[in-house]
């Protein structure tokens, strides 16, 4: 009997350095990573380029009953020209909160209403001006590079602790290491091709 409960004991542990083990997740650290550039792509297309785009107006928040809501929230938004940005917005009351709120974003962008129509004529950009479109593009960059770089830490982190409390062999911290490294290359890598994209967008003239 003591050899039976003996087995079912050592059988129990296996299977709870197995469920120790799929603690750690590349698969969640990926998703973080993914987050981290879906972050940096929305703060991109709030950049004015030369192009009208409905992503410039889509960081806008607007006071309205009593909240701050994104302004797709109370409007439709599209592009009707090249340089023009059009805003249906839904409740005539909320208009001088839309237009308001256009003018406080620091876009640089003049609200030209009609009733419950708002138009947004895109000007032309200076050549200083795309510069420092340009740095801010740049720094949003970092900050995104910061985020993965800190989630590799953590993860690294991680699987070091696992590793000294015995819950995961030293052959499996080289594996997660290499994993996690090759994962946050990949990622670094893609945001750097993403700001090289957007600096080409901004001072294209």
């Amino acid at each position: 009997m003591k050899r039976i409960h003996w087995l079912k004991c050592q059988g129990d542990w296996v299977i709870l350095q197995k469920l120790v083990k799929m603690d750690f997740d590349i698969t969640e650290i990926e998703e973080k990573m993914s987050k981290a550039k879906d972050v940096l792509k929305r703060e991109f297309s709030g950049l004015r380029t030369g192009r009208a785009s409905v992503g410039m107006v889509e960081p806008i928040n607007v006071d309205a009953y009593g909240s701050h809501v994104p302004i797709s929230q109370v409007s439709n938004i599209s592009v009707p020209e090249p340089r023009v940005i059009s805003i249906q917005v839904w409740d005539a009351s909320l208009v001088p909160n839309v237009e308001n709120a256009i003018r406080t974003s620091n876009l640089g962008l003049n609200p030209m209403t009609e009733g419950t129509l708002i138009r947004l004529p895109i000007p032309e950009l200076t050549q200083e001006r795309r510069k420092e479109i340009v740095k801010v593009a740049a720094k949003y960059t970092e900050e995104s590079k910061v985020v993965i770089r800190n989630l590799r830490r953590d993860a690294m982190d991680k699987i070091k602790n696992l590793e000294k409390n015995k819950e995961i062999s030293k052959d499996e911290q080289f594996k997660f290491s290499d994993e996690i490294q090759n994962l946050t290359d990949k990622n670094i890598s893609e945001i750097e091709n993403l700001y090289i994209e957007k600096e080409k967008d901004i001072i294209k003239i």
